[in-house]
């Protein structure tokens, strides 16, 4: 109940100003647009900076992800291979010591991290990407998953290795601290401010803008579209919709890391498996067809037909859709596992690799295989969350239903665990303190509302681009402190060579549970 009332009157306040601006709604979108458009499209256009390859627009910083992935990927000898047996016995908590310092499981932390990645993009994306370069897209999508399991190996290697354990127990990492702790080791202090500062600004604006009021904003819209549409009943109500949503939200993140990581734990399992299982119910419909479909994939990823931009059209699809579905890169899981029970910061890397896995590998590309058995890419007119909607109403037309639901678990995690990224981010510019936790919190409370309000266009393609500008500093730092996570991973190697690190004993587990 105390969490009720320290909600209710900032609640009242928003829910009285949206109301009586809801009417004037249309116009005050365009007026920010008018505002806002001039400002960030500049900014837009250089992080998305695309350059012509074989007739198609490849984005510069998707080149930038794929090259660093493909580097760190030689760098620590295919890790994601070789160790991904080991990253599901660390989720298991084989190896768990609850005397670690840290707030949360291997695999808590998992699931919060993959709440902020697996999402829309796995939904409508996957979509955009196979309707642009056809069925072989699938595959470049799947081999950029698989490197970019190497880039979270390294980002969150560095998390745990550089972070804060504050004094009442809480941590504090992330890149912010890695880039300016690393840096500072070796005499490059200023640098490494820099990047870290950098770094910080971005993750607030990519947590407020791509992380929160684009997840409410089509949330809301999904629900509009399974009500009726038009002549829906939430139609004119977005702000009611967003104070509802902010509500819940708010009662999630109050109590931080800890709270956030029991309500991912649960539902990001709940909601990939319903996809899963639904996708697999359709390739069980469609079974005789699963060998064509692959064939498909294989022959139009080297011979595509009537693509753009022949070979090159088709890998850039699907590089581009792995590296905005999976955040390989990008930090900001970095900062959800710097919060793991572990002494061994090796652990957590190898853990993470398991995400881009877990995002591409599987559920995307499950998205794709439904929308190639189906033919749906093949129908004019159909693009996004409403041709993966297509391809699975073909054999349940009651399929929109379940996915408006995946669509707000989706979003509802996704703004969970980016209002943690956006916290982290926010004091390490502001101070750790309660004081400082509560404004941002308030902040992107109120900006939840205010994404299911208004269409603001312009303000989230600047959150986009300040999410992919995270990865600027990021992969700066990643190479400089390459051969630290490289010293982290063999001393850990080592202790488990030696029998320093084993196994724990289940029965001993079950006892301290």
């Amino acid at each position: 109940m105390s969490r009720f009332r320290s909600l209710a009157p900032w609640a009242a306040a928003m829910a009285a100003l949206m109301a009586a601006s809801s009417a004037r709604a249309e116009g005050m979108d365009q007026a920010i647009s008018d505002i806002v458009g001039p400002i960030v499209n500049p900014i837009v256009s250089t992080i998305f900076y695309s350059v012509p390859v074989a007739g198609t627009q490849f984005p510069l910083i998707v080149g930038w992800l794929i090259i660093a992935a493909v580097i760190f990927t030689f760098y620590f000898g295919f890790v994601q291979f070789r160790l991904f047996g080991h990253a599901i016995r660390l989720v298991k908590g084989d190896y768990t010591d609850p005397k670690d310092e840290g707030e949360v499981s291997h695999f808590q932390a998992l699931a919060t991290a993959l709440s902020g990645t697996v999402g829309l993009g796995n939904i409508a994306g996957v979509a955009v990407a196979v309707s642009l370069g056809g069925p072989g897209a699938t595959f470049w999508m799947i081999l950029a998953g698989l490197l970019g399991m190497a880039s979270k190996f390294c980002e969150c290697t560095l998390g745990v290795k550089y972070r804060n354990v504050n004094a009442d127990g809480s941590i504090s990492g992330g890149p912010m601290y890695y880039l300016s702790k690393g840096f500072a080791e070796n005499g490059k202090a200023g640098l490494g401010k820099i990047l870290a500062i950098f770094f910080a600004i971005c993750a607030i604006g990519g947590s407020i803008g791509g992380g929160n009021m684009f997840q409410a904003n089509q949330s809301y819209q999904q629900a509009v579209n399974v009500t009726g549409g038009d002549a829906s009943f939430l139609v004119g109500y977005g702000w009611l919709f967003g104070l509802v949503m902010a509500a819940i939200v708010g009662m999630v993140i109050i109590g931080g890391i800890k709270s956030i990581a029991r309500v991912t734990e649960k539902l990001v399992p709940m909601m990939a498996v319903i996809y899963v299982i639904a996708a697999l119910i359709i390739l069980g419909f469609n079974f005789s067809a699963i060998p064509a479909a692959f064939g498909a994939i294989i022959e139009g990823a080297f011979a595509p037909v009537a693509v753009g931009g022949g070979i090159v059209g088709v890998l850039i699809q699907g590089f581009k859709r792995a590296a905005f579905s999976n955040e390989a890169g990008i930090g900001s899981a970095a900062i959800a596992h710097s919060a793991v029970k572990t002494s061994q910061p090796a652990t957590e890397g190898i853990v993470a690799l398991l995400e881009p896995f877990i995002d591409t590998v599987v559920i995307c590309t499950m998205t794709a295989l439904v929308i190639v058995i189906t033919g749906a890419y093949q129908v004019e007119g159909l693009g996004g969350v409403q041709l993966t909607s297509y391809a699975f109403e073909t054999a349940f037309p009651w399929f929109p239903y379940v996915l408006a639901l995946a669509v707000l678990m989706f979003a509802f995690s996704t703004m969970l665990s980016w209002s943690y990224y956006g916290l982290k981010a926010w004091t390490y510019l502001f101070g750790e303190s309660k004081g400082s936790e509560i404004v941002y919190k308030l902040i992107f409370l109120a900006f939840v509302v205010i994404g299911s309000s208004m269409s603001l266009g312009p303000v989230i393609d600047f959150s986009d681009a300040m999410i992919f500008a995270m990865s600027i500093a990021n992969i700066i730092g990643l190479y400089y402190l390459m051969p630290v996570v490289k010293r982290e991973l063999a001393q850990y190697m080592a202790k488990l060579k030696s029998g320093e690190i084993a196994p724990v004993d289940k029965e001993a587990k079950r006892q301290n549970a």
